[in-house]
C-alpha cells in the first residue's frame, strides 16, 4: 500500500502540474480574444469578471486541464489515504516543478537561475521527506474532526472569494495560497472519510467530511481559476503549494498520528521545511502580474525581483 501511495502521490504531481499549466494557457488566450473584442479585464490590472472566468473555463485548453484536475485528485486521494499527509502533499507539490518546465513550452516562461535553485530545493527535500518517512497512518478521528473540516472549509471559501476579487495585488497570492489550503482540506477530509471500507454511500454522504470535500474541490478550482487570470502561473502554482503542504502536514502530525522513522525526526523536518522555502523562493520571484500578451518587460536576472523597466528593457 505504501508504494501506491508513492505512484499515485506522484501521478497526482504530474496531472496536477499539467493541468496548471493548461488551464494557465486557456486563460492567456481568453485575455487575447477578450482584448480583441474591446472588452475590459484580464490584464492583470483588475480584477476579472465572472464573465471572463466562465469563458476561460469553456476554452478547449482549460477543459483538457480540468480532466487532468480529475487525474491528480485520483491520485492525491489514494495518497492521501495510504501515506503520511506531509508525505503525500510534498509529492503532490512537485506539481510546481512540472508546471515551471512546462510553463517554459506552452506558456514562453524564462527560468533563471534562482528558479532552477528553488526548483531543486524542493526537490531535495522531498527526496528527504521520502527517506524519513514512517508508513504507519491512521485514518480514522472523532466526529468533531469531521465537523471541523466542514467549518474549516466555510471559512476559507469565504476569505479566498472575498481575496480574489477584492485583493488587488494581492489577489494572485490570495487566491493561490487560498485554494492550496482548501485543496488541503481535501487531503485531510479523504484520510477520515467514512463509508469507504466497507463502502457505503449513505455513510458517506452523512459525513461532514464528504461535503468539505466537494465545497473544498469546487470552490477551490474556481479560486486558482481566478488568481490565473490575474497572476504568474509560477507565482500563483508556489502559492498553492505552500498551503496544500504545510496544512495538511501540520493537521496530520498534530490529530493524526503521521510520523518519521525512529532517529529520523529531523530529516523529516528539514525535508518539509526545505520544500516549503523552496516553494516560497519560486512563489517570490514568479508573483505578479501574467504576461498575457508577450509585452511585459522580461524580468530581472540575478537574486532581483521584478521585471526591468521600459527604459532598461
Amino acid at each position: 500500500m505504501y508504494a501506491i501511495g508513492i505512484i499515485a502521490a506522484s501521478m497526482a504531481a504530474v496531472a496536477y502540474g499539467v493541468s496548471t499549466v493548461l488551464r494557465a494557457l486557456g486563460a492567456r488566450r481568453v485575455a487575447v480574444e477578450q482584448r480583441e473584442e474591446g472588452k475590459a479585464g484580464i490584464d492583470g490590472s483588475s480584477s476579472p469578471s465572472i464573465e471572463s472566468t466562465f469563458t476561460t473555463i469553456a476554452d478547449p485548453a482549460f477543459i483538457f486541464g480540468t480532466v487532468m484536475v480529475v487525474v491528480g485528485f485520483a491520485g492525491g486521494a489514494v495518497a492521501a489515504r495510504f501515506l503520511p499527509l506531509f508525505l503525500a502533499q510534498s509529492i503532490v507539490s512537485a506539481n510546481l516543478v512540472v508546471t515551471a518546465l512546462l510553463g517554459t513550452l506552452l506558456l514562453s516562461i524564462t527560468l533563471h537561475t534562482r528558479d532552477w535553485v528553488a526548483i531543486w530545493l524542493v526537490v531535495l527535500s522531498l527526496f528527504m521527506l521520502g527517506v524519513s518517512s514512517s508508513p504507519n497512518v491512521q485514518d480514522d478521528a472523532e466526529m468533531v474532526f469531521h465537523w471541523g473540516l466542514l467549518i474549516a472549509t466555510f471559512l476559507l471559501v469565504t476569505v479566498s472569494l472575498i481575496g480574489v476579487y477584492r485583493g488587488g495585488v494581492f489577489a494572485p497570492a490570495i487566491g493561490g495560497a487560498g485554494a492550496g489550503l482548501l485543496f488541503g482540506v481535501i487531503a485531510c477530509a479523504v484520510r477520515v472519510l467514512h463509508g469507504l471500507e466497507p463502502f457505503n454511500v449513505v455513510t458517506i454522504l452523512t459525513d461532514p467530511a464528504a461535503w468539505a470535500i466537494a465545497i473544498a474541490g469546487a470552490i477551490g478550482f474556481y479560486v486558482q481559476t481566478v488568481a490565473l487570470q490575474v497572476g504568474a502561473v509560477n507565482g500563483v502554482t508556489a502559492m498553492l503549494v505552500v498551503g496544500e503542504t504545510a496544512g495538511p502536514s501540520i493537521i496530520g502530525v498534530a490529530f493524526l498520528g503521521d510520523s518519521a522513522h525512529p532517529g529520523l525526526g529531523w530529516l523529516a523536518v528539514v525535508g518539509f521545511v526545505g520544500a516549503v522555502v523552496g516553494a516560497v523562493l519560486v512563489a517570490w520571484y514568479s508573483t505578479g502580474e501574467p504576461d498575457h500578451f508577450g509585452e511585459a518587460p522580461p524580468e530581472k536576472g540575478g537574486w532581483r525581483r521584478g521585471r526591468e523597466s521600459r527604459s532598461e528593457a
